[in-house]
């Protein structure tokens, strides 16, 4: 869905028209009817900032409660994560089953720079995906304060493209997994997890790729708990390059893929979750 430009009030127009009249005149003296004109928009902002400020204070707190009540859940990535549309067709499979005012995707960035246009209008555009960025320095540096800020119920993440593209090990990235769901536990030891298989690439070698996603099944059974499990989301058998719009990022037909495939995973969860498992 594409964002609409909103129309600027009546006053806001008059204030700029003022404005620009005002230094092309050559003198910076404003005629009374200019006074007045801004004495009213002034007044009429106090107004409008008292009635939003008495709104937030009048709030009952079963409405509080609510907003903070939500299933939270976290898309955690990189580009994959925050340049594609397969986030939007997910919330569109919650809204269909029901749970799109009991839950809410969480994060820091909250943007569709793909222009998705799911079926839902008002899917929730939370996330924390993060083009360019690589899986060990989002679990050095970044994930916990990501967490404090912005608390999740559920993170679900797919990384280590990035790190491939930059010649990190298979192993540097499995232990930058480790640390991440240790941070998550930290954060809140019921998180529930979902870890997708890396998409393949459509240029160069995938070896690196396939060398993560191999390691992946027994990497996620070892860390898997009752309290905080982790499953898997094969983001990657059965992709086709020719999903990808640019050898390395899913076109729509591979959004839609995508969302198939991480879905199901996170309505269980989701399910689970309400259901107090």
């Amino acid at each position: 869905m594409r964002a609409c430009a909103r129309e600027p009030s009546t006053q806001t127009d008059s204030w700029v028209r003022l404005h620009y009249a005002t230094q092309d005149s050559g003198h910076g003296v404003l005629e009374s009817d200019k006074k007045a004109d801004i004495q009213n928009f002034n007044m009429q902002l106090s107004n409008l900032l008292a009635i939003a400020l008495a709104g937030l204070a009048t709030a009952s707190p079963v409405e509080l409660a609510e907003r903070q009540q939500k299933l939270r859940i976290m898309p955690l990535g990189d580009s994959i994560t925050e340049i594609a549309c397969w986030r939007a067709f997910v919330w569109d499979q919650i809204a269909e089953a029901g749970f799109a005012n009991q839950v809410q995707y969480v994060g820091s960035q909250n943007s569709n720079p793909q222009g998705c246009r799911p079926t839902t209008t008002n899917w929730d555009q939370h996330h924390e995906g993060h083009s360019g960025w690589l899986a060990i320095d989002i679990a050095n540096n970044y994930l916990a304060n990501w967490l404090k800020s912005t608390p999740a119920d559920i993170v679900q993440f797919m990384l280590g493209t990035n790190d491939v593209f930059r010649g990190r090990t298979t192993n540097d990235i499995i232990a930058a997994y480790t640390k991440m769901v240790q941070i998550m536990r930290a954060a809140n030891p019921k998180t529930k997890i979902i870890v997708d298989l890396v998409i393949p690439l459509g240029t160069g070698s995938n070896s690196g790729i396939q060398a993560l996603n191999a390691r992946i099944p027994a990497w996620a059974a070892g860390l898997n708990t009752t309290e905080s499990p982790i499953v898997i989301a094969d983001c990657n058998t059965g992709y086709k390059t020719s999903d990808l719009r640019d050898g390395v990022h899913p076109s729509i037909s591979g959004d839609r893929f995508l969302a198939t495939k991480i879905g199901p995973p996170l309505l269980n969860y989701i399910r689970d979750s309400l259901a107090g498992k």
